[in-house]
């Protein structure tokens, strides 16, 4: 009578130690799934740049450097990015052609000229030296 007391014993202890070895397993796939993904996400740069409509056909944009301006290039600010609704947006960075995109030294700006009505979406698109690229504004003046 001894020997089956012993022999039922033994189940519910081999039940128990596979049930935890399957949770340390599924622990670990899930944890090297986490840890792996964490890779992929960009750190985001900070740079500032200030919008302003000093009135009705001008829209200017400064850009004020930041923790990560050693890093940023360049920015390109776009003003009603529909075209149909207002053709006629010329951009000024102080090299004389019509380009909306400015360098990376602090106070560079470009000033928009065209016919601005109502709200008008202004974005402002930076690009870094790692290859990467943020919206750094996305605003209605």
């Amino acid at each position: 009578m001894k020997a089956n007391e012993n022999e039922n014993a033994v189940s519910p202890v081999i039940g128990v130690i596979l049930m935890v070895a399957i949770t340390v397993i599924l622990a670990a796939v899930i944890a090297a799934f986490v840890f792996g993904m964490s890779g992929q996400i960009n750190k985001t740069k900070i740079v500032a740049v200030t919008i302003q409509q000093p009135d009705a056909t001008h829209i200017s944009l400064l850009y004020q450097g930041g923790q990560d301006a050693q890093s940023f290039e360049s920015g390109t600010m776009t003003v009603n990015n529909d075209k149909t609704t207002d053709p006629a947006v010329t951009y000024d960075n102080g090299d004389g052609t019509n380009n909306a995109t400015f360098g990376n030294r602090v106070g560079a700006s470009v000033i928009a000229t065209g016919t601005f009505t109502g709200k008008n979406h202004v974005i402002v698109v930076g690009h870094f030296t790692d290859g990467t690229e943020q919206v750094l504004t996305d605003t209605y003046v």
